[in-house]
């Protein structure tokens, strides 16, 4: 783990776009005037005949990306969180789920960390609206390795997967010898496990990842043993390790940049309510709208940060 280095997953995406559309010849990109912040600009400067950008159109895009789906490529489509679950939520639903289209929406600045750009740009409900729609897989980066394996891995998928990525930098936890040391294996649908600590669970996806390892390290120092989950892909979640956290200590406790309403820790409610009823304590957003500040300020702000976590932890 290396967590005092510190790459946006926007980035981490862009190069891997590259890197896969070197290796497979029906990747194609598709961006809505927004490729120099969504970082798609890499891959078009590379294949510009396999990049198109379609303009301030969101449904637009969607709809293209289902008609190139059907001719056997694999269209990534790419926009801000809020426009791509937002805005353009009718054909997502219709033209991409509905169909079981082989489209990859790949969705950067999500959640509270978009930070200046205020609540209307401030994505925090996307996991709950893209969660809840058949054939939909949700997965939510946690750094700039992971973000790469997931980009690579979706295009061996047939069907609709939503990829959550942030503008924030996150601290890089992961890399090949650190996880060749740690015998960890990235698949989707599987959680990583951090530690065997039993005095609480502490469930994590994308940004909030990064803060709740570095709980866990202040809360060791303190005598407190926890776990960390990252919990990478939302849809389909892993319900064997959240039942065995439950049944292994006395706490959950999740952590996402998103709404409690519907995200993460909803999920991880829904499975422990039918399988393993046990009390969750969810941190995120508070049934409110973000505001405008550095991302930094906000994290603290809406308590998704590592002091808020070993604060929860020890109530």
């Amino acid at each position: 783990m290396v967590l005092d280095k510190k790459i946006a997953t926007r980035q981490s995406y862009g190069e891997a776009l590259a890197e896969l559309g070197t290796e497979n010849e029906n990747v194609v990109v598709l961006d809505a005037d927004l490729s120099g912040a969504t970082k798609t600009s890499i891959f078009a400067k590379k294949f510009p005949n396999r990049f198109f950008d379609i303009g301030i159109a969101e449904q637009d895009m969607m709809g293209t990306a289902v008609g190139l789906s059907t001719f056997g490529k694999i269209p990534y489509v790419s926009t801000f969180a809020v426009f791509a679950a937002g805005r353009a939520y009718d054909q997502v639903r219709n033209s991409i789920a509905h169909t079981n289209a082989n489209v990859k929406i790949c969705a950067t600045h999500a959640g509270i960390t978009v930070g200046e750009d205020g609540a209307t740009h401030q994505m925090l409900e996307d996991i709950g609206m893209m969660r809840t729609l058949p054939n939909m897989l949700v997965l939510s980066a946690s750094d700039d390795f992971q973000t790469k394996w997931i980009i690579k891995e979706i295009s061996k998928i047939n069907g609709p997967v939503y990829v959550r990525l942030s503008r924030y930098a996150t601290p890089v936890i992961y890399d090949e010898q650190f996880m060749m040391e740690n015998n960890i294996e990235f698949k989707i649908g599987k959680g990583i496990q951090f530690g065997d600590g039993t005095d609480a669970s502490i469930i994590a996806t994308g940004i909030t990842v990064a803060e709740a390892l570095k709980a866990q390290e202040i809360l060791r120092n303190e005598g407190i043993n926890v776990r960390v989950i990252d919990m990478h892909t939302i849809k389909p979640i892993d319900q064997e390790l959240i039942i065995k956290c439950a049944k292994e200590t006395s706490k959950i406790i999740t952590v996402e940049d998103h709404s409690i309403i519907g995200g993460l820790g909803t999920a991880v409610c829904e499975v422990l309510a039918e399988k393993y009823p046990t009390k969750v304590i969810r941190m995120g957003i508070n049934d409110v709208f973000g505001e405008s500040g550095k991302a930094e300020e906000l994290i603290k702000k809406y308590k998704i940060d590592c002091e808020s976590i070993v604060e929860t932890v020890k109530k």
